[in-house]
């Protein structure tokens, strides 16, 4: 028996095979890792750049920094340092006549926000900080990150903070809701357990360190323990109606910082 049309099977295949290898070697590799989550890998792809070129954003607010003049006398100035809540969050239709400064940038996440913080807080001189952050390190857009390593994000901030004797004020993550469409992969990428083992971890390290607790999450939560679906379309940002909630707790919030003898 031959031997010959058994090599023939065998080699046809294994000769396409080798054939087309250098194809497949030639084929782009991922840009990025997926996560399993379609919107979420088409946002950290569209961020390639700002991940190689300018992790933290600094090209962001470098010229409005640098334009800033000091604080007057007396200047109660507020920087609120946070992510696309913060960023889409239109201060003076807020806070009108006050000297707060909105530093929030779409999309990042603490370890973005501390790459940028001497830029963007402490070069701005302000009397109080308001940091809103978090919600992006859960839902990985910069990579998988635990609650510890958030902890720790959150630490280094407010020992920068101690530092320069500016006033600590740690906003509670906001709650999430799946009621829409547009919310169910936002809600699916931020689980509710996560969300409330990070408040209460603030909540406990602002005791612990004299730093003040604003407690967004609570004043926001519905009887299902989601964001209250007239407060945000998308289950994340807040609509007008959340920000007016926002802006009352965090005026109370900011006097309560203002009025204690130190920055500790």
């Amino acid at each position: 028996m031959s031997l010959q049309p058994i090599i023939r099977t065998i080699s046809q295949p294994l000769f396409a095979i080798l054939l087309f290898l250098p194809a497949l070697a030639q084929q782009p590799a991922s840009p990025i890792p997926s996560t399993g989550f379609r919107e979420l890998d088409e946002y950290r792809a569209s961020r390639i750049s700002i991940y190689t070129d300018d992790f933290g954003q600094l090209a962001r607010y470098r010229d409005a920094d640098a334009a800033l003049a000091p604080p007057a006398a007396g200047e109660s100035r507020v920087v609120f340092l946070g992510d696309s809540i913060t960023d889409y969050w239109k201060l003076p239709d807020y806070f009108p006549g006050k000297p707060y400064i909105n530093r929030g940038i779409d999309g990042q996440t603490t370890p973005e926000m501390l790459v940028r913080f001497r830029q963007d807080v402490i070069g701005l001189h302000p009397k109080v900080l308001v940091v809103l952050a978090g919600t992006n390190d859960i839902a990985g857009v910069t990579g998988r990150t635990s609650n510890e390593d958030i902890e720790a994000n959150y630490a280094s901030m407010a020992e920068l903070a101690r530092a320069h004797r500016i006033r600590m004020l740690f906003a509670s993550v906001l709650p999430v809701h799946n009621y829409t469409h547009d919310a169910e992969e936002s809600f699916a990428l931020r689980p509710r357990d996560r969300i409330l083992a990070l408040n209460k971890w603030l909540k406990d390290y602002c005791a612990k360190n004299g730093f003040v607790y604003l407690d967004y999450f609570s004043a926001l939560v519905d009887e299902r323990g989601m964001l209250k679906r007239a407060l945000a379309d998308d289950g994340l940002h807040p609509t007008d109606a959340g920000y007016k909630i926002m802006a009352s707790l965090a005026e109370k919030a900011i006097q309560k910082a203002l009025a204690g003898n130190s920055a500790r």
